[in-house]
């Protein structure tokens, strides 16, 4: 167990330890603003680490929560990230641009599945063809087999 070592700060003496003083020890940071094209990259480079699997050591790395990601992931769904100069305020989405961004991202989900659909139904199709043309050839195999050698 350690003990809290002294500290001299503006000529007090106080406990604490000298080896760690806190993230707020010089003074609170000011609050960081991200221009839209920054919100975007950092929206690419969060959803590209995410995709290897370590998107949230990519925002450990940036200094970002995944709160942020959210919102900004629902601002540039509903297309309030583009064409924004870089001091123009981006604010948050109308209840009918975020209807349009959550339809929009369910036509994406359904295009996909219907893309998975159509390669099954034409893969099942290739193997009907395949399960009817090897049932043709046993049928003649056995009609031959039938008739004898001549």
């Amino acid at each position: 167990m350690t003990t809290p070592t002294p500290v001299v700060e503006d000529g007090q003496v106080t406990a604490g330890s000298s080896s760690r003083r806190g993230p707020r020890a010089d003074r609170p940071r000011a609050r960081r603003s991200f221009t839209p094209a920054q919100k975007q990259a950092y929206l690419d480079g969060y959803e590209a680490a995410r995709a290897i699997g370590d998107g949230e050591g990519y925002l450990r790395r940036e200094g970002l929560y995944s709160s942020l990601m959210s919102e900004w992931r629902r601002a540039r769904d509903a297309g309030l990230l583009e064409g924004k100069s870089d001091g123009a305020p981006v604010g948050r989405p109308s209840a009918e641009q975020a209807e349009i961004a959550r339809l929009k991202r369910e036509l994406e989900v359904t295009r996909s599945k219907l893309a998975t659909t159509e390669t099954a139904l034409d893969i099942m199709g290739k193997a009907r063809e395949l399960l009817a043309s090897i049932s043709k050839s046993e049928q003649e195999r056995q009609d031959e087999q039938q008739r004898g050698p001549r």
